[in-house]
């Protein structure tokens, strides 16, 4: 099955088992070690899981060149003390089969998390009233161009079958070559010939430093997006033929810049469509003659697999799909596609969590919220029970499908009661929302994995302290989430009310003009579902902004399409009453009313009262574990999967 997938390479003196390519992923484990940038076990184990899994190839993330500009949370090879640790690591993915590759990396203003480090920008670059990052010197330039083919000498003695020079994403060589932000009139700025002499001067001094037949990538932004002056396709393509002649193996496929809106290009969240990047990587193989590897939302085997068969690709990029699931690779080969952990896009402990860990090294690392086992592959590992146990699960939203998952892995008996027709709950639900589909289709496949693998399931059955006692369990896991939260306006009677959550059930309903009380996700999700009916929607919100609880790349991609329907938002004003069709507010200039014969409630969630059930568990002396909005409202859906794996860990010991 997915024969062009797994069909084996050769690049250089490089044989590759298959097309499948993990990405470099930024993960933070350097905050684990005492300098904030060496390897670690848990890195070590991460990638030796992912190689076990079957991928192609392992690209290691984001390395720091440049001892100066070397912030903590990234891995450095700046030095030779870092060799050991990173030969260590080539050794250990070797042993289980694997190959890998090593990005090198000089981050420019990404390496701003760390004060300590030095940012190096190619231009004069304002950052706040009066201060001015000075542009960096010739002389400097020529000293990381050095540093980059040190590294290269390092990695090669480390180890690595391959490696990667990062030149998209704003970071230095990037920087370097767009004109977008190289403002320079020296002689590495003003033309675009001269803006490339400095990413070239790179790849030749990298190149200098690798045997003939070691393959050199290189990963560019295919355009760039949002910013004036900036990089086309057509310049793109013109430098990628002169790496060609330099050494340059491989184009890695990317797209965006952290300084405009096109940073949701970078690790797309679930609104950007799957496989972006392709048309654009097909056209730089057609117009170069290279080998290239799309990235971007690439998360199931059928689209690498088409993308390979249309020819537009030698390789594909799938990084997030085995953050998710490390066994990706072995699961699709075998065909086994109902088995596999689907990403969705969702950013919540990838992207999100790695900006936590530069704010608060205590987090230690990203995390994944199909996957709590991330970068704790040995801590958190689940292992096959001798002494199995019935486990009843109250609730059948994504927490009880999860936890039914781990259990039936760790050899135990799930038993499910759900009290609607159907699993998924909150989590399927949100997969009917506009660019979402990913969510249903992951959900979709978790439910049939526990239903081929045995888990008894009871729908339109709701779970009491009988049914407890009834099922005698050795442990309960109570998912059973949370109630919409309906607020006592003066005026409903008059007015037709709905939550959100029952229209994304589906309900129908009729208006000519609604009114949606809550700007959060839920709320501005059903306002763009609305609008998208024709229906024009005002969103009124207490707080000063909307999507608070939303990461930066959702929420950006979030108001981006918002900005193209018939929403129109009031933050900084409360709902008083509903009169004659009109709700009546007060807003921050006074009061406010808003036409509309339909009021949608989003104002969040309560848990629902699981003390009957608590108090049967501890009468029976059953050990009980409450998770997701159960456990703690409002909550994540990541909160509801690591609590559910979490408490499987603790039912295993």
């Amino acid at each position: 099955m997915f024969d062009k997938l797994f069909e084996p390479i050769r690049i250089r003196d490089l044989e590759l088992r298959n097309r499948v390519v993990m990405s470099a992923m930024g993960t933070t484990t350097g905050a684990m070690t005492e300098d904030g940038k060496s390897m670690t076990d848990n890195l070590i184990a991460y990638h030796v899981a992912r190689a076990k899994g079957g991928v192609g190839l392992n690209l290691v993330e984001v390395t720091s060149v440049d001892k100066a500009s070397s912030p903590i949370c990234y891995l450095s090879i700046a030095e030779d003390k870092y060799i050991d640790g990173f030969r260590k690591l080539t050794d250990a993915v070797h042993e289980a089969g694997g190959k890998i590759c090593l990005q090198l990396w000089q981050g420019s203003i990404g390496v701003s998390s760390d004060p300590k480090a030095e940012v190096i920008v190619p231009s004069d670059t304002p950052v706040a009233p009066g201060v001015v990052i000075p542009a960096v010197t010739s002389e400097r330039l020529y000293s990381i161009i050095d540093a980059y083919g040190e590294a290269a000498r390092r990695a090669v003695e480390a180890g690595f079958d391959a490696i990667e020079l990062h030149c998209a994403h704003n970071y230095l060589p990037h920087v370097m070559l767009s004109g977008g932000f190289n403002k320079r009139t020296d002689e590495w700025g003003g033309s675009h010939e001269n803006r490339k002499k400095f990413p070239l001067a790179v790849i030749k001094a990298i190149r200098a430093n690798m045997p003939d037949g070691m393959p050199l990538s290189m990963r560019v932004d295919c355009h760039d997006d949002c910013l004036e002056g900036g990089l086309t396709i057509e310049d793109v393509i013109d430098f990628c033929k002169d790496a060609k002649e330099l050494g340059v193996d491989i184009i890695n496929v990317s797209r965006g810049n952290i300084i405009t809106d096109a940073t949701i290009y970078e690790v797309a969240p679930v609104d950007v469509p799957n496989g972006f990047n392709v048309e654009d990587a097909a056209r730089i193989r057609r117009e170069t003659g290279m080998l290239v590897m799309p990235a971007g939302r690439i998360n199931k085997p059928e689209l690498a697999e088409q993308i390979l068969e249309e020819d537009k690709a030698d390789l594909v990029i799938m990084s997030r799909a085995q953050l998710a699931d490390p066994e990706f690779c072995n699961k699709a080969k075998a065909g086994k596609v109902d088995a596999i952990r689907y990403c969705i896009g969702c950013d919540q402990g990838c992207f999100d969590r790695f900006f936590k860990v530069l704010e608060d090294p205590s987090y230690r690392h990203i995390t994944c919220l199909r996957n709590p086992a991330l970068l704790e592959e040995e801590a958190k590992k689940l292992v096959k029970t001798d002494s199995p146990k019935k486990v009843l699960i109250i609730g059948g939203g994504i927490g009880g499908i999860e936890a039914a998952d781990a259990l039936l892995e760790s050899g135990h008996k799930p038993v499910i009661y759900e009290a609607s027709d159907h699993l998924g709950g909150q989590f399927l639900l949100a997969g009917s929302l506009p660019r979402k589909n990913d969510f249903a289709y992951a959900c979709e496949k978790a439910i049939k994995k526990i239903q081929d693998e045995g888990a008894e399931i009871h729908l339109n059955t709701k779970a009491d302290a009988d049914t407890i006692a009834k099922e005698a369990p050795d442990a309960v896991i109570i998912a059973t989430g949370s109630d919409p939260i309906i607020l006592n306006i003066p005026g409903t009677e008059n007015t037709e009310v709905v939550t959100a959550h029952e229209i994304m059930a589906g309900k129908e309903v009729s208006a000519k003009t609604a009114a949606v009380i809550g700007g959060g996700l839920v709320g501005m999700e059903t306002a763009e579902f609305l609008a998208g009916k024709g229906i024009p929607v005002t969103v009124l919100e207490m707080k000063d902004e909307i999507l608070s609880e939303l990461g930066l790349l959702r929420k950006v991609a979030t108001q981006l399409e918002l900005k193209k329907e018939p929403v129109t938002v009031l933050t900084g004003t409360t709902v008083k009453a509903l009169e004659n069709g009109k709700v009546i507010a007060e807003g921050k200039e006074g009061p406010v009313e808003v036409e509309a014969d339909l009021l949608v409630m989003a104002v969040g969630s309560r848990a629902k009262d699981t003390s009957d059930l608590t108090a049967k568990c501890e009468e029976l002396g059953i050990p009980f574990y409450k998770v997701g909005d159960a456990l703690r409202t409002p909550g994540l859906a990541l909160d509801a999967i690591h609590n559910a794996y979490d408490a499987v860990l603790d039912i295993n010991k």
